[in-house]
């Protein structure tokens, strides 16, 4: 009577496959959005432009497992040399989606199994009911602290998430998952340690990912050759090798593999779905893995130089746009090609310059043969709440890197020359409109007057253009110049535009006068780039 009450429930119970039921939206090369399964995402790998997600996370979350898929069913470049032809070798991509369609022993894809869901870490079923939260909290960037979402919903608020957002949100948490603490009680759980979320690997710094035309050439672009373990994929907690425990902090596992790395379970995480298996309504979140990384493992990582000195790769800030770090991405290049040493093909950036540099345009003005763009994409987060995704996408074209890094890093001095007039002028202007300031009020009389806000704001769309015409082979002083001369009009208005708060009297037109003047004098001095004076560097 047990056993065939067990069948009934098995038979009955909620089952859903990312294999076979559609969980991404993907655009097709004639630019029709559709809903595609993992299966078929690989199969038409080569037949669709990209994949579609809320988030840059998201995003990189549904490349991180397909790069996973690849690794573990053995579809990758074997050496360096091997990598350029392989990029451009369409339907290469077919091998991983036939070894995904297959069945295996032991292996199991559905997301609501009992004891091995898919992601998931099953020991934390006795605790569900009473531990768990409203299905939102699995989403990053709706959580606002650990009472109540944004949008002010309780964390308690009941409204099932659709099963395929909540699959492609539990990726998203495993990758990008910020530090804090858990709502998750240690004692009454798992281990004290449960509670402790530890920032997932790439939660603290910017993914680099390189785009191709096709989603195909995207994840032939992304992948590393391997000559060692390609690692396996971490289906879910309870399968495959023994994971941590949470009676105490553990020491990072070591990387047995690619396929490893890219599908590891940076969270603790278990989904409850609602009786038809069509959406998910609750919703528990503990820590999770803990990784040991080298050097090996952030191949795509860009070192950038913290206030101490020390480096680290490059990440996410909220008053940083990425586009101001795009030189970094294209010195790690410019170093692969013209250091004249062995390019063994490690990094991204090796990679790309394996590329021939005979892929440029021809002359200026023509597009170059090769076009990758480099796709920065970092999580702002303060302990457990997130505060911004940032992204900048930067074109890449082989042979032209020198030129790029140049144009990046110029235009990035440019403009943070600019900025600091700006900043100079509002601060002109405020000394003479306020003659008697009392201490505490000086900063935010001085913010009255300050557009650098608005001039990072305004500076973005001129680079990108700066970036795209030295792409197509414009001479690099010519785009500076115009750069310089774009970025100057813009901010004299912004600063106008901020001036235009000050009374119409006497002392009013004095600090107007004494602002734009200091900043024309700063752009005019002899110290300032050569570009804001009208001359070439």
């Amino acid at each position: 009577m047990a056993e065939s009450r067990a069948l009934r429930d098995e038979a009955i119970r909620p089952r859903w496959d990312p294999r076979q039921e559609p969980c991404v939206t993907a655009l097709t090369l004639d630019g029709e959005l559709v809903e595609r399964n993992l299966v078929d995402l690989l199969h038409e790998a080569d037949r669709l432009r990209t994949i579609e997600a809320t988030t840059p996370g998201e995003k990189v979350a549904l490349i991180e497992l397909l790069l996973a898929i690849c690794y573990a069913s053995g579809t990758y470049p074997t050496s360096a040399a091997e990598w350029p032809a392989w990029v451009d070798q369409h339907e290469t991509l077919q091998p991983a989606a036939a070894w995904l369609a297959e069945p295996r022993a032991g292996e199991i894809w559905d997301l609501f199994h009992p004891t091995e869901p898919l992601g998931q870490n099953s020991l934390l079923a006795p605790f569900l009911d009473q531990h768990g939260a409203g299905p939102a909290q699995l989403v990053i960037e709706r959580v606002g602290d650990y009472n109540q979402f944004f949008d002010h919903h309780h964390l308690a608020d009941p409204r099932p998430l659709p099963v395929a957002q909540a699959f492609r949100a539990m990726l998203t948490q495993h990758v990008y998952g910020p530090a804090g603490r858990a709502r998750i009680s240690g004692k009454a759980t798992l281990g004290p340690t449960i509670t402790n979320l530890a920032a997932t690997r790439l939660g603290t710094r910017i993914r680099v990912i390189a785009l191709g035309t096709t989603l195909g050439e995207t994840l032939r672009l992304n992948m590393a050759p391997v000559s060692g373990p390609r690692g396996e994929l971490n289906l879910s907690w309870t399968t495959g090798r023994e994971r941590r425990g949470f009676k105490a902090k553990p020491a990072g596992r070591p990387v047995t593999g690619p396929a490893d790395l890219h599908s590891y379970l940076g969270r603790s995480v278990l989904l409850r779905p609602t009786p038809d298996g069509a959406a998910v309504d609750r919703v528990l979140l503990g820590a999770g893995e803990l990784l040991t990384l080298t050097e090996e493992h952030l191949q795509d990582a860009v070192p950038a130089k913290k206030a101490d000195g020390t480096t680290k790769p490059l990440w996410a800030s909220a008053t940083r746009a990425v586009w101001r770090d795009a030189h970094s991405l294209y010195a790690a290049v410019n170093e692969a090609r013209s250091s004249g040493t062995r390019n063994d093909g490690e990094t991204l950036y090796q990679r790309l310059a394996l590329f021939p540099a005979e892929d440029v345009a021809p002359e200026p003005g023509q597009q170059p043969a090769r076009r990758v763009d480099l796709w920065a994409v970092g999580l702002v987060a303060k302990q457990t709440t997130a505060i911004a995704w940032v992204d900048g996408t930067f074109p890449f074209a082989p042979g032209l890197e020198a030129c790029l890094y140049v144009a990046s890093l110029r235009g990035s001095q440019i403009a943070e020359y600019v900025a600091t007039a700006l900043s100079k002028a509002a601060y002109a202007a405020w000394s003479v409109e306020y003659p008697n300031p009392k201490p505490a009020d000086k900063a935010a009389q001085i913010a009255r007057f300050d557009a650098r806000g608005r001039h990072w704001a305004a500076t973005q769309e001129p680079f990108e253009f700066l970036m795209d015409e030295t792409t197509i082979g414009e001479p690099v002083p010519d785009g500076l110049l115009d750069y310089a001369a774009t970025v100057a009009a813009t901010a004299r208005k912004l600063l106008t535009e901020r001036l235009d708060s000050l009374p119409r009297n006497s002392r009013g037109a004095k600090a107007q006068a004494a602002a734009l003047q200091r900043f024309d004098d700063e752009l005019a001095h002899p110290k300032a780039p050569a570009e804001l004076r009208g001359e070439m560097a």
